[in-house]
């Protein structure tokens, strides 16, 4: 079963939809974000990034190299405006919001580089994505060759060398394996990994409510994943939507893994369990 909501809203996650590579992360970030608060609008968020943008323009215009208008950016969104993760902002599905982390000060690796991203374009500065194991970055491509900068960090820049050695301490990976990983990310890979972290958080928190909405993004950007399918189905379970849910554990026992076999069923009859006490 393919996610059967209506994301004709959506306009910029709508492109992620039909495989355009020419998407607005901030605003499919706000589209997110919406899930939660109904009510949300675009415009603050928009405007504060443009606000910071122009406050910023003038000292890339007047930068000596690339390097230093990079660190006007990092130095005016983490020291400036005090823009940075803790411990505590890995834990919030708020985190990930991008009005959230502008009020708070405070988000995850992924939701803070997209908004460094969004303030450096407006300035003039092209920044990518960098879905790094364990650690969102975000990066640039100068004349001198790639750097990279943690915004969870406070906005510290590392060169290639340096932030192969900060990964390799966080992850415990060979550089072999890490090398291939800081090339820059396509936006449907980075909402995929966004909503992913949602995903876990709602799930820890048991917020099947939010959990669901979440689900109904992956499985319409990843429609043959039977892994998606498979959560779909698991959350109705947990949403309580039992008819539903045994519709898609159905569905799923059609090409799940062997092992997978049994668990599957024990959850058709959970669910036919619980539409019996509704019945």
């Amino acid at each position: 079963m393919v996610s059967e909501r209506d994301f004709s809203q959506d306009i910029e996650f709508s492109k992620l939809l039909v495989r355009d590579s020419d998407v607005d992360l901030t605003i499919v970030a706000l589209e997110i974000a919406r899930d939660a608060n109904a009510e949300l609008r675009f415009e603050p968020t928009l405007e504060w990034i443009a606000d910071r943008a122009n406050d910023l323009s003038s000292v890339v215009a007047a930068a000596w190299s690339e390097l230093d208008a990079l660190r006007a950016l990092c130095a005016m969104l983490g020291e400036t405006y005090g823009i940075r993760g803790d411990a505590a902002a890995m834990s919030l599905p708020e985190s990930s919001y991008l009005p959230e982390v502008i009020a708070r000060k405070r988000g995850i690796p992924i939701s803070l580089s997209i908004l460094y991203m969004a303030v450096a374009h407006a300035a003039g500065i092209e920044l990518k994505g960098v879905a790094a194991p364990q650690h969102f970055l975000a990066r640039f491509d100068g004349i001198e060759g790639p750097v990279f900068i943690d915004a969870f960090g406070g906005g510290r820049i590392m060169d290639r060398r340096e932030c192969l050695a900060f990964l390799r301490d966080i992850t415990n990976m060979p550089e072999s394996e890490l090398k291939p990983c800081l090339k820059p990310a396509e936006p449907r890979a980075i909402i995929i990994r966004m909503l992913n972290n949602l995903k876990v958080l709602h799930a820890k928190q048991e917020n099947w409510s939010a959990a669901w909405l979440v689900q109904e993004r992956l499985v319409a950007l990843k429609p043959s994943s039977y892994e998606e399918r498979r959560d779909m189905a698991f959350i109705a379970l947990k949403c309580e939507r039992s008819q539903l849910a045994i519709e898609l554990l159905n569905e799923c026992l059609g090409d799940c893994p062997e092992d997978q076999a049994s668990l599957l069923t024990q959850h058709i009859e959970e669910a036919k369990r619980q539409l019996a006490r509704w019945n």
